[in-house]
Formats: structure tokens, C-alpha cells, sequence
């Protein structure tokens, strides 16, 4: 059994209610030793809160999700700069942009990304990045951003877009998809990517890995993401799982128990 941190996981969702606890020592039997579970929307940041105060393996982020925009008010967005002052989180998250669903407002999308960005640069605090089909944007967002560094999380784009976020520092999430045979871009990717750029993440309760397609996920099988990736590059897993632990320690200042 490997030590790992899940850099990415809603356990706040509504999916583990009935057995969250469950779960969460499921995750802790197979080795995960940390669980760093961001925010979607201003709701979400006190049950994050409550699961923070109950288990020491889970640190939160707090942030407003580009998906849930119809959701978050002028006043959230005003509420978060003392959340992140007074609750001590790990990373400002998840933010970003989500061009994805047509109905969706680009501007206030930017505008959201914008401050949440500056007020991870003004704490010194990482940011965990959303990108779906916005990634260009986002890349060119980020790079332009000086004193900024994070996670773009479950990537799905080019090389090309790896290597420029790697160039300014950031990490790529890489969680249940790259188990798919059919992701062969990712996984050339993961295949060559500098190491200490990898995290890995569950994504739970989305993103099942390819044994478990259709199900849903939980923190505890990134071991089955963390397999995968160590065949890809021909190293060992303990290897794997040192390196993506450290890099996650290192990103959100998270002490090893």
C-alpha cells in the first residue's frame, strides 16, 4: 500500500450522504493520506468547513465553480475574501472558466475567474483550476497572471497546452480518465510529463476509472489511477506515489501525518 493525496475530491457532494464516513475510511485503508475537497458555491463552503472540523485528512478550498454562475450572488462572491481569511484553506478553488453549456454567461464567467484569481495572488494561496472547453483561455489567463501557481484539474487538452502551463508552474490533475485505453492524447502526455508537474485526483463522485465506468467514484480508487499512470511512464508505483505525494505537499502546504 502507497501513501497518496487525493488533490481533488467533492466529498461534500450529496452523492455520499447516506454513507460519507464510509468512504472517507475507505480512503484512508487504501493509503490516502490527505483529500483536499474545493468549493463550488457559497453552500458548499460550510459543509466543507463542518467536514474539515471532523476529519484532519481533509483540507478545503473555497472558491465559486463556473458551472453552478446561476447560483453564486454579488454577495458571495463579497463573502469569500473573509472565508479564505478566517477558515485557512489550502487553495482557492474551484474556479475557472466552463464554455461547455451554451446558455452560459462568458462575461460574468470572466469576471468571477478574474477576482477569485486576485485574491488567491494577494494570499499567496494556489489556485484549483476548471477548464472545460475554455482551456486556451484559461492557459492564457494563467500565464499572463504573474505570482500565481495551482492546478488545472482533470486536463484534457494538448500537449502543447501542458507543456505551456508546466513552463509557468502549474500542475495537471490527472485522475479516472487516463485509465480509458481510448484517452490516447492523455496518455502520451502523462506518459512524458516532467513529474513534478503530476497530481493525482479522484474527481469524486465523477470521473469513475474504467473498471468502475458508470459507477460512482470515491477517493479511494485512485490507486487503480495511480496503476495506470506507473505503466504508462514504466516506473513503479511507489515511485509514482512519492513523487505525486510530494508535489502535493509542496502545492498546498500540507504537513505529512
Amino acid at each position: 500500500m502507497h501513501t497518496l493525496i487525493d488533490s481533488h475530491v467533492h466529498l461534500d457532494d450529496a452523492a455520499f450522504g447516506a454513507d460519507r464516513d464510509e468512504v472517507i475510511r475507505r480512503a484512508e485503508q487504501a493509503g490516502i493520506e490527505a483529500m483536499v475537497v474545493p468549493g463550488v458555491d457559497f453552500d458548499s463552503w460550510a459543509r466543507i468547513r463542518a467536514l474539515c472540523a471532523s476529519h484532519p485528512r481533509i483540507h478545503a478550498a473555497y472558491g465559486l465553480h463556473p458551472m453552478f454562475l446561476h447560483r453564486h450572488l454579488p454577495a458571495h462572491l463579497q463573502a469569500l475574501p473573509a472565508w479564505l481569511d478566517q477558515q485557512q484553506p489550502v487553495a482557492v478553488g474551484e474556479i475557472g472558466l466552463d464554455f461547455h453549456m451554451a446558455d452560459t454567461d462568458h462575461e460574468r464567467q470572466r469576471f468571477h475567474f478574474s477576482r477569485q484569481l486576485q485574491l488567491a495572488r494577494e494570499r499567496n494561496l494556489p489556485v484549483i483550476v476548471h477548464a472545460r472547453d475554455a482551456l486556451e483561455e484559461v492557459s492564457l489567463t494563467l500565464r499572463r497572471g504573474s505570482g500565481l501557481r495551482g492546478v488545472v484539474h482533470s486536463f484534457s487538452g494538448s500537449e502543447q497546452q501542458a507543456r505551456q502551463l508546466w513552463d509557468i508552474g502549474f500542475h495537471i490533475g490527472i485522475g479516472g480518465p487516463v485509465t480509458y485505453e481510448r484517452a490516447q492524447r492523455l496518455r502520451r502526455i502523462v506518459a512524458q510529463m516532467p513529474i513534478e508537474f503530476l497530481l493525482l485526483e479522484s474527481d469524486a463522485p465523477d470521473q469513475p476509472d474504467a473498471g468502475h465506468r458508470g459507477q460512482r467514484n470515491e477517493p479511494a480508487r485512485i490507486t487503480e489511477v495511480l496503476r495506470c499512470v506507473a505503466s504508462l511512464r514504466g516506473e513503479t508505483e511507489a515511485d509514482i506515489a512519492a513523487a505525486t505525494r510530494e508535489n502535493a505537499r509542496r502545492l498546498f502546504g500540507i504537513n505529512p501525518h
